[in-house]
Order: C-alpha cells, then sequence, then structure tokens
C-alpha cells in the first residue's frame, strides 16, 4: 500500500510514488481507503438503477406518462455516458483526487435537488448534474485505485473488490429503490445519496493522495457535440412516441442529431488535436464489434429493467418493494455466470461466450414479447428474466478481453472505458426507441378499443348521460398516465351517493382491464423491438468477432471497465 507514512509530512513522497504526488492530509488504514474509492464506485453504480423502481410513483407525483419518464432515466445516462471519457481525462491533468472529490460533489448536489424537485424539469436538472458528476468520479475512482495501491498482490485484491462493488450496485439499487419507495417516498431514492455523499467527500479530502498531473488539453467541444448529438437523438424518438413521425419537430429534431453525430466523428477525426475517443480505437474489427454488442446489450438490459417495473406495478399490481425483490434474481445470476464465463475464457476463447450470450438474450426478449395480462412472475417474468441474466453473464468479461486485445498500452484504458460509454449511451438511445415503439403501439390500441370501452362505460352506467360524461371527462383528463386508485377512490367518493357504485365498478372493472390491456400490448412490442436489437448483436458476433483466445489480455485488471 502506497500512503503517507504515520508521522511523515504531507506531500512527503514515500516510496513507490513519484515526486508529483502530493500525500494525504491524514495516514489511513488501506480498508479505509478502498472504502471510499469502492463507496463511491457502488453510489454511481447504484443510481443507475435504484430510480427504476420509484419511476411509476414519479410518474403519477408528475402526471407524466411512462413514455415520459424515460427522461428520468435518460438524463443520468446520457450525461454519464456522454462525458465519461472527459472525466477520466480531467482526473489525468487536473489532479485524481481533486476530480474524485468535486464529482463526488455535483452527484450529491444533484441528487438533493432532484430529491426536492417541486417540478420535472427540475428533476432533470439534478439527474443530469447527478450524471456529470458520475461521469467524473467514476473512471477517476479506478485510477485513484494505481494511485493508492502498489501494484501487486494488494492492486489485485483492490480492484476485485471495485469489480464485485459495479457488480452488486445495480442489484442494491433495485432492492434498495424498492425499500426506500415502499416505506418513505420516492424521493428518498435521490436523498439517500446525500448523507454517503458527504461522507465519503471528507473521506477522499482527508485520506486520498494527489496524483501526478499529465500534460494535455480536454476534447470540450467533441464532449458537448456527442452529448448534444445523443440529447436530440433520445429526444426525437421520444417525440415520435406523442406526435409520429411525420410531425414538422420530429423531422427537425433528427436532422439536428445526424448533423451534430456527423460533426463529432469529422471534429474527433480532422480537427481536435488530442481527442477524447480517437477514431483509431474502432480499426480493429473485433473491438468495433464489441462495442456493438455491448451497445445493443445496453439497451436490452436498460430496456427490460424499465418495462418489467412498469408491468409489474401496473398490470400485477406490486408494491415498489415486491418488485424490487422480483428483480434480484437477475443479479445473482448474472454474478455467477460471469464467474462461470471468466474461467471458460481461457479455454475457448471470447466469440462462442459472445455468440451464446446474444442468442440467450435475444430468445429471453422474444419471450417477453409474449407477455399478457395474464402474464405471472413464476411462469413468464422469472424465466424471462433469468434467461436475459445468463446471456448478460456470458458477455461482460469476453467483450471486455476483447476491447482491450491488441490494444497498445497507451489505449487499454480508453478501449476498456469506451465499453461503458456503449453500455450507458446504447440503454439510453435503445429505451428511448423501445418506448417510442410502446407508445406508438398504445395509440393504436387505444384507437381499436376505444369505442368497447364507451360501450362498456354506457352499460355500467345504465343510460345516465350526466354520470357517463363526468367519467368521461375525468379520464380524458388524466391523459395518457392514467388514473390510479388513489384518483379513482376521490372522483368517486365526489359523485352523489347514487352514483358511486356504478362508477366504481366501471373504475374497477372496465376501466381498470382496459388500461392492463393497454401496457400488456405496449410491452410486448416493446420487448419484440428489443429481440430485433439482439438479431444485430448476434450478426455482429458471428461476422465481426474472430479474436483468439491466445490473444487475451493475461493481465486482469485491464478487464475492468473504467
Amino acid at each position: 500500500m502506497s500512503h503517507t507514512e504515520a508521522g511523515a509530512e504531507p506531500g512527503a513522497v514515500t516510496p513507490g510514488r513519484s515526486r508529483g504526488e502530493r500525500g494525504a492530509r491524514r495516514a489511513a488504514h488501506p480498508g479505509l481507503i478502498l472504502l471510499v474509492i469502492a463507496g463511491a464506485q457502488m453510489m454511481v453504480v447504484l443510481d443507475g438503477t435504484i430510480v427504476n423502481i420509484a419511476l411509476p410513483s414519479m410518474g403519477r407525483y408528475f402526471d407524466k406518462s411512462q413514455t415520459d419518464m424515460t427522461w428520468a432515466l435518460n438524463a443520468y445516462t446520457l450525461a454519464f455516458g456522454g462525458l465519461l471519457l472527459l472525466g477520466g481525462r480531467m482526473g489525468d491533468i487536473l489532479g485524481r483526487r481533486r476530480m474524485f472529490a468535486t464529482g463526488l460533489t455535483l452527484f450529491t448536489v444533484g441528487s438533493f435537488l432532484a430529491g426536492i424537485a417541486p417540478s420535472f424539469p427540475l428533476l432533470l436538472a439534478g439527474r443530469a448534474i447527478q450524471g456529470v458528476g458520475g461521469a467524473i468520479a467514476s473512471p477517476t475512482a479506478l485510477s485513484l485505485i494505481t494511485t493508492e495501491f502498489e501494484e501487486g498482490k494488494e492492486r489485485t485484491q483492490a480492484i476485485a473488490v471495485y469489480a464485485a462493488v459495479s457488480g452488486a450496485g445495480a442489484a442494491l439499487g433495485l432492492l434498495l429503490g424498492g425499500v426506500l419507495t415502499n416505506y418513505l417516498s420516492w424521493r428518498w431514492v435521490l436523498f439517500v445519496n446525500v448523507p454517503i455523499g458527504l461522507v465519503l467527500i471528507t473521506g477522499a479530502l482527508l485520506y486520498l493522495h494527489e496524483s501526478e498531473r499529465l500534460k494535455g488539453k480536454f476534447d470540450a467541444g467533441g464532449a458537448l457535440l456527442s452529448v448534444g448529438g445523443m440529447v436530440a437523438t433520445v429526444y426525437g424518438f421520444i417525440h415520435v412516441a406523442h406526435s409520429g413521425w411525420s410531425n414538422t419537430e420530429t423531422v427537425g429534431v433528427f436532422i439536428a442529431a445526424a448533423v451534430l453525430l456527423v460533426a463529432f466523428v469529422f471534429y474527433e477525426a480532422r480537427v481536435v488535436a488530442e481527442p477524447m475517443m480517437p477514431m483509431r480505437i474502432f480499426e480493429n474489427r473485433n473491438r468495433g464489434g464489441a462495442y456493438l454488442v455491448m451497445f445493443v446489450a445496453g439497451a436490452a438490459m436498460f430496456g427490460l429493467f424499465y418495462f418489467i417495473t412498469f408491468f409489474v406495478q401496473g398490470v400485477r399490481e406490486y408494491s415498489a418493494l415486491k418488485t424490487g425483490f422480483s428483480f434480484l434474481p437477475v443479479a445473482f445470476v448474472i454474478g455467477i455466470i460471469s464467474q462461470v464465463s471468466a474461467k471458460l475464457l481461457a479455454k475457448i476463447g471470447p466469440k462462442p461466450l459472445i455468440v451464446f450470450g446474444t442468442v440467450v438474450m435475444t430468445v429471453s426478449m422474444l419471450w417477453f414479447s409474449r407477455v399478457d395480462v395474464g402474464s405471472g412472475y413464476w411462469s413468464r417474468l422469472l424465466p424471462g428474466m433469468v434467461l436475459l441474466a445468463i446471456g448478460m453473464g456470458c458477455l461482460f468479461v469476453p467483450l471486455t478481453s476483447t476491447a482491450v486485445s491488441k490494444v497498445a498500452n497507451t489505449d487499454a484504458g480508453l478501449a476498456s472505458a469506451l465499453l461503458n460509454v456503449g453500455q450507458q449511451v446504447g440503454g439510453a438511445l435503445g429505451l428511448s426507441v423501445m418506448t417510442t415503439v410502446f407508445g406508438t403501439a398504445g395509440r393504436t390500441y387505444t384507437a381499436d378499443h376505444t369505442s368497447e370501452l364507451q360501450a362498456k362505460l354506457a352499460k355500467a352506467t345504465g343510460g345516465n348521460h350526466e354520470l357517463a360524461g363526468a367519467i368521461g371527462a375525468r379520464v380524458a383528463k388524466a391523459g395518457s398516465n392514467g388514473m390510479q386508485n388513489a384518483d379513482i377512490d376521490k372522483f368517486v367518493s365526489s359523485l352523489p351517493v347514487g352514483q358511486r357504485t356504478a362508477a366504481h365498478d366501471f373504475f374497477y372493472g372496465a376501466y381498470k382491464d382496459f388500461g392492463h390491456h393497454l401496457i400488456a400490448h405496449g410491452s410486448a412490442m416493446g420487448f419484440l423491438t428489443g429481440a430485433g436489437f439482439g438479431i444485430v448483436a448476434i450478426l455482429a458476433a458471428v461476422f465481426l468477432i474472430n479474436v483468439k483466445k491466445t490473444e487475451i489480455p493475461a493481465d486482469g485488471t485491464a478487464a475492468i471497465p473504467a
């Protein structure tokens, strides 16, 4: 462990540390230093899933549709994925301890702002600030391990803890999100980061060493172009869900997105001297295939968490707590299969594992595309989630090994980090496409079944046009988000006593049934779209990836995403 020896002056040079690095303010046990670094990574990873369980509750509070609520996820993932490479560069140039603490500060402030948000735009602003903070803290956290721990057994153990925390964070986020939403409120899935963040910031400033600063420049222009292009693309797909493909604003947004993304590629390839994403990294066919597969895998995984969350709460009427527990098998299976695939990698090479993983992932999405209102957890949902988890578990380790195969030492960190970028950005863009399909399917279903619902309303009200009109007006006011149980009960209690039974029977009968079928139909179409992504991943795995097992890096540290 390379830390300031007890009694040494802060800033003193210790064995194994260059003179460009400064000591910690206080000496600390290696376990405490690792706790600060791993704790930060846990908080950042956890936030990618903890909000999923709270989304239906958030949607009801802000009166937003299921499609609109994708922004609560995408505001975070686009900022995080789009700025991840720039964040790592900032740590190298400005100092890793400083930027680690800065990232944690932004993340904590963003969590607080999102937690107190009285409006949807402020919620999104807080989530975006969280993403910026995460993009700075996460790559810096891994780099700090090389600063704080000497190469060898100690560093290997530290990286193992870091990797385990990265994997467990997603599962803990789902469970913790369910507990906090169920017993407190959706705001606490955001507030929980504030005290944790303050403790980690204090620990970082007191116990971590400052790294030697490297010379270089920031590629701020590339970051702005890439994030702008991706945000425009996501906005375009979500706008399609509301207004259709022929809408003038939709066309304009997609044109702007294309211009920004093309400009980004040109800027990185021809203009900037020190690009954050040098095009040479994509020249290797195997590496390009690995990025494409991870991009699609991110879309599938984000889509599954999102649609299953709304399905089990909206159709099966699970509580937030029960929803969180329903996802736990996914994390356990991914953890087990990842260990198995790591052992098989050296024996059979990455391609068989990647092909098998993409096939299983696609089969799981096809399985989910058969979901309907009668689909139960044990008969339909759990088998599909286990299949997806097996597929994901077979992909992570071999994809990382393929990405860093035959890469120059100076680009190893970038090659690995781009997998994380691909997963985050793929998740955001894939989710926006799948929710667009959901929204379109929902509109079609509504148009096809509105007359049937109106007939059931007329029958339930016994020809009372005044009551039918009042119910119809209230349903229309609820919009695409629909009326929740509390809204229904409040409305029914406001009616004259003689009308309450008929209204209650309609809402908890025909109206509920209509809403359940709409969510199930839209979700099935979204999963079918995810299966289409899976087919692309299979083709990429079969035709682009051909790395041999002898070309896999022997250093396990290369396989940890930055």
